[in-house]
């Protein structure tokens, strides 16, 4: 047996040794009485031998401290071993050893404190005492060797500390040795107490799994006999078959069997399938095995699995009916249970994938048949995630529960709704062939799931968005159908949400375009087909340039220059946004490194990337790799991050920030805007959307009244503003006046490529506001 595992250290997995630790430690129980005796006669000894040469009071104050200390161990010692269901933890094993660290401790003192105050006869008499104490505690504790150990060793050890000390060398010699046997037969000890306990703890396992075993066959032996004559009334009835009616063997004897069993069906005449199955075998008198029977005992359905074979005498005259039987009913439940469960969904109660998928190929199968119609309606909740993520999977499930309520309520025989998984929804129609009949499902649908939902306390707000396809127009087969679904709910989605789409052809084209789109991004990076541009911002006052947002832009091989409007959120959806953000950290920084030391470059950066666990180490390597200074570096963010994981977010941005890089809000006021993320992160800049800019120089209130409120709360928080989109000189001139302190927009200029931004700056002796002046020049030509 291993030495750690004897000791408490470790646990081997060949055993149970949680339940083994409770074994060892439960001695502590029994053994309390005992340690306190010996301890007391310990501290007594100590004490006549050093009252008359130590102050009493002082005397009387060592004793308070052993008394104390052997208090704190029973303590200690009690909750160890009361642990629940005897399974001890390294937790309990290092508290218990904590407690014999102090006592020894308290029985250290005596020797060193005491010592130089007495003779040496005294000290060769108090190491008898701690002698002796340490010799009980092997004696005493056999099962925790860790606490014999610990306290043999310290005070032990101090001992020897203090016979050498004093000159002693052979009683440290003594005390050496004697330590050496006490803590070699703690261990022996301890080991021959876990092997014997480990013997014990097999035989009565072994002896439990046979009572087991002997029990589950006595009481599961649920088979009885049965009989009955010529007129099928039983006879002979046996105490099991008896029990089994719920009846006593003499009210049983001479019923007939099938009237027993038909509960009030005998009355009616309603007879379930399997009993008419068992009357007729028994009429024809054919012989049946494993015959499932569902029966009414005392008014309580039951299943039955029934055997029997007819009797006859030696002249082949027919006798009656002989069998066995035994109730299934628990077995017939679970297996309802488990075909319950592989058909519909636990959360809501509604069809699973499973059934949805039987259902439609059913309709499918009956629309080709008879040349009618069917559809199937997949449906996606809009902004359930942010409810997800804001207020957690438990008020996330509560709402689907509802969601499922309200779609059950707006379903006819001739629908069936269920649910796909996640926040996906379907709805089979099995026979579609109005065609408006599709178009009003969705619309009472969408009608039903979009108003408001109390859910803890909470109103919430989700939308439903439909895609749909009729069979066998849109396929022929389930995979076609849920396929050019789920294609139509995409369009659903892109057009905003709470919308119903019905599948077209071209969308066929549109998932193989955005397919080919995705495998020409991911070799965009290798092709070396990315590049940024740089557009400026500008000093509101001065019109000076002070820092370049980087864009990123991409000139396929195979499909030419692609709007970022379409292949960010591609690449986001895919998670390509990741290693292709990495590489705008990089160029970025890198051509930043051209322009003075004064003008910053902003990244925008994707909630994809920002919530990675390798973000912050991509900006550091960004830094060194091309040796920007941290505090020209700024990151965009959109308030949409704080929606997913807010804690993650902030921790990521805070970690930035302990770089020295600035941080900048774009879209403020676009999203869901809180206050408390400003209150928490300490951005430098918070961006005005250009639909509020536009809004302003046309003078709506609103638009006015935001960026009013979105500056004085900037400039109160210490952070800057910067108005996005200025395209007109009274766009600028709105600007100004409201307080924005950059401006960034085509006024000012377009994206640059890197080498024209570059050149802005090779003229060293000409002033930043030349250079602004300038810039405005060209990007006034361009309009």
């Amino acid at each position: 047996m291993p030495l750690g595992a004897v000791l408490g250290l470790s646990d081997p997995a060949d055993s149970d040794w949680a339940r083994l630790r409770g074994l060892q430690y439960a001695t502590l129980r029994r053994a309390v009485g005992a340690r306190l005796s010996t301890q007391a006669a310990g501290a007594l000894a100590t004490a006549m031998l050093l009252i008359g040469r130590i102050h009493p009071g002082i005397v009387l104050s060592w004793v308070l401290v052993v008394a104390l200390t052997q208090w704190h161990a029973c303590r200690v010692d009690r909750i160890v071993a009361s642990a629940p269901n005897n399974r001890i933890g390294r937790e309990d094993v290092r508290r218990q050893t904590v407690g014999a660290v102090l006592a020894a401790l308290a029985w250290a003192l005596p020797l060193w404190a005491f010592g130089p105050f007495v003779g040496a006869q005294t000290l060769v008499k108090l190491w008898t005492v701690l002698a002796m104490l340490m010799a009980a505690s092997v004696i005493l504790l056999p099962a925790v060797p860790m606490a014999t150990l610990v306290f043999s060793g310290v005070v032990g050890l101090s001992a020897i500390a203090w016979f050498l000390f004093a000159g002693s060398f052979d009683m440290a010699a003594i005390a050496l040795l004697f330590l050496g046997i006490v803590a070699m037969g703690a261990v022996e000890g301890a080991r021959r107490y876990l092997s014997g306990q480990i013997a014990e703890a097999g035989i009565v396992e072994k002896d439990e799994v046979v009572s087991l075993l002997l029990r589950e066959f006595e009481e599961g032996e649920a088979d009885w006999l049965w009989q009955t004559d010529t007129s099928r009334r039983i006879r002979s009835v046996s105490p099991r078959f008896a029990f089994a009616l719920g009846r006593d063997a003499g009210e049983v004897e001479g019923q007939p069997l099938l009237q027993l069993i038909a509960g009030s069906a005998w009355e009616s005449g309603q007879f379930p399938t399997s009993l008419h199955e068992l009357a007729e075998r028994l009429k024809h008198r054919e012989h049946f095995a494993n015959l499932l029977v569902r029966v009414m005992i005392r008014g309580d359905a039951r299943w039955w699995e029934l055997s029997g074979t007819p009797r006859f005498d030696a002249n082949g005259v027919f006798e009656g009916y002989r069998g066995v039987g035994s109730d299934v009913t628990q077995a017939r439940e679970n297996s309802d249970k488990i075909a319950w469960l592989a058909r519909y969904d636990t959360l809501t109660g509604l069809p699973n994938r499973t059934m949805l998928t039987e259902t439609l190929g059913s309709a499918l199968q009956h629309a080709a048949e008879w040349r009618s119609r069917c559809a199937f309606l997949m449906i996606d909740l809009d902004r359930f995630k942010a409810v997800n993520d804001t207020l957690g999977h438990h008020v996330g499930d509560q709402l689907l529960a509802r969601v499922s309520e309200r779609l059950k309520e707006q379903m006819t025989e001739n629908e069936l709704c269920g649910r796909l998984g996640g926040d996906e929804f379907a709805v089979v129609i099995r026979d579609a062939s109005d065609a408006g009949h599709v178009d009003r499902v969705a619309k009472r649908v969408i009608d039903r799931l979009s108003q408001p939902y109390e859910v803890d306390h909470h109103t919430l707000f989700v939308g439903a968005s439909i895609g749909s396809a009729v069979g066998p127009r849109d396929g022929s087969t389930v995979e076609k159908i849920m396929r050019n679904a789920d294609l139509a709910l995409y369009r659903s989605k892109d057009g905003g949400g709470n919308l119903h789409r019905t599948y077209e052809p071209a969308l066929h084209a549109h998932a193989e375009e955005r397919r080919k789109l995705e495998a020409a991004l991911r070799r965009a990076v290798e092709r070396e087909e990315l590049n940024l541009v740089f557009q400026p911002v500008v000093d509101a006052g001065s019109e000076a340039v002070v820092s370049f947002e980087a864009l990123l832009r991409w000139q396929s091989a195979e499909h030419g220059a692609v709007s970022p409007a379409k292949f960010v959120p591609l690449a986001e959806d895919t998670r390509l946004i990741i290693p292709i953000g990495e590489w705008v950290l990089r160029a970025a920084c890198k051509e930043a490194m051209h322009w003075p030391s004064h003008i910053r470059v902003a990244v925008n950066v994707s909630g994809e990337q920002l919530l990675d666990a390798n973000f912050a180490a991509s900006v550091v390597g960004a830094l060194s790799g091309s040796g920007l200074p941290a505090n020209r570096l700024e990151i965009e963010v959109t308030e949409s991050i704080f929606l997913r994981d807010a804690t993650q977010a902030r921790a990521a941005l805070e970690q930035v920030m302990a770089l020295g890089c600035a941080i900048a809000l774009d879209d403020f006021g676009t999203g869901y805007s809180s206050l408390g993320y400003l209150r928490k992160m300490r951005f430098s800049t918070i961006k005005v959307d250009r639909s509020f800019v536009q809004g302003a120089a046309t003078g709506n209130a609103e638009s006015l009244a935001i960026i009013r409120a979105v500056v004085a709360m900037a400039d109160s928080l210490g952070m800057s503003t910067t108005a996005e989109g200025a395209e007109t000189e009274k766009e600028v001139r709105v600007i100004r006046e409201l307080g924005c302190r950059k401006i960034q927009g085509f006024y000012f200029g377009r994206p640059l490529i890197a080498k024209d931004a570059e050149a802005l700056f090779r003229n060293r002796s000409m002033s930043d506001a030349e250079r602004g002046l300038i810039l405005t020049s060209k990007a006034r030509s361009h309009h």
